[in-house]
């Protein structure tokens, strides 16, 4: 079946995923999700508090700031792998972006670090569409503005605020508590409720990094969130596909399991091309991180690519389980569900398409 295949000489990307899998065998996905789902609420602190003891919260956070400090393979084996294993929490968004966000930035984060490695949530507050970024406003140290479909937002301790500041971009941090922060939930497709900030007169922390350095933060952090967001995606592909060949090779109908009916076939080779091809895409992504202009271009592909063939994956094995994949109690549902919600995470593909070629224009 397919999986992105890397070089692990040294077998930490195997040991990862093994990792994943223990982990995934004791949480129990889907009843996670279930769970999770019934409370209203945006991650389940237990599961979340797990992958931090693991490590995973400072995967890609520089080992001078206290994480482990690993690089593109590694975070692909994991995320892919959480992608397998229906752990949905939102790991991409509040370990991935923050990691490579603080870790960018020439500034005091140990603090920040600190709190991020040991499972706090610092979801980071900023609105943009094809990697537009739209900041909040800062004056005289309060915060004003809005940011919408927030992961981690109920269950935050602090979050990182990209603002602007006499027209420059700073960026601050802004305690959950304080006077003038708002939060407002609604439920996401996956499970999760996603929640919309509100700051008004919000009183900011120290500035962070201004100009340049937090353009150039942000970019990198988008880039390798993107990255994270592909290789899930393709997990939960190759995961949904070995679900229904299995499933199709059990159904018996007409004295006969439909997997040997010849439109089944065609459409599980279709379901396997898709999933080959996403999971080349973020292999290529990944073996392109230290080439960093072949590499923005390679994770624009790949979560593009990702996206479509997780999406059109699950929908094709919800209906090849026939009338139980619509059911609740049928995990094949589920998959399509969280496909859905990270497909349009940080770009639709069809966003993503347009900013390939806008690069390659520029180029």
């Amino acid at each position: 079946m397919p999986i992105i295949l890397l070089d692990d000489p040294d077998s930490t990307l195997a040991m990862l995923r093994d990792s994943v899998a223990t982990l995934g065998a004791r949480a129990d996905g889907a009843a996670t999700f279930r769970r999770r789902r019934a409370a209203a609420v945006d991650l389940d602190p237990e599961t979340w508090a797990s992958m931090a003891a693991a490590g995973w919260a400072g995967l890609v956070l520089p080992e001078a700031a206290g994480g482990m400090g690993l690089g593109a393979a590694e975070l692909v084996a994991l995320a892919e792998a959480l992608g397998r294993a229906l752990l949905t929490e939102p790991f991409s968004t509040l370990a991935v972006f923050p990691s490579v966000l603080l870790g960018a930035l020439d500034a005091d984060i140990d603090a920040l670090a600190e709190a991020l490695i040991g499972g706090a949530v610092l979801p980071v507050l900023w609105q943009g569409l094809r990697g537009e970024v739209r900041p909040l406003a800062l004056a005289d140290g309060r915060l004003t503005g809005e940011a919408h479909l927030v992961p981690g937002a109920q269950s935050a301790q602090v979050f990182l605020v990209l603002a602007e500041e006499a027209g420059e971009p700073v960026l601050v941090s802004v305690e959950a508590a304080s006077a003038g922060l708002r939060v407002h939930s609604r439920p996401g497709i996956d499970g999760a409720t996603l929640g919309s900030v509100v700051l008004h007169d919000a009183v900011a922390g120290p500035v962070l990094a201004r100009g340049a350095a937090v353009t150039d933060a942000f970019d990198q952090a988008i880039r390798m969130t993107r990255l994270a967001l592909a290789a899930e995606l393709a997990g939960i592909a190759s995961r949904a596909l070995e679900i229904t060949v299995d499933y199709t090779s059990n159904r018996v109908q007409f004295a006969k399991t439909i997997a040997s009916f010849q439109a089944v076939q065609h459409r599980l080779v279709d379901m396997w091309a898709e999933a080959e091809f996403a999971c080349s895409s973020v292999a290529n992504a990944a073996t392109l991180a230290d080439q960093p202009a072949a590499f923005a271009q390679a994770v624009l592909a790949a979560k593009a690519r990702a996206g479509d063939a997780a999406t059109a994956i699950t929908r094709k094995a919800v209906h090849l389980h026939g009338a139980m994949g619509f059911t609740d109690q049928c995990d094949i549902g589920l998959y399509l569900k969280r496909a859905i919600a990270l497909n349009a995470t940080l770009g639709q593909p069809e966003e993503l398409r347009l900013a390939f070629l806008d690069a390659e224009r520029a180029a």
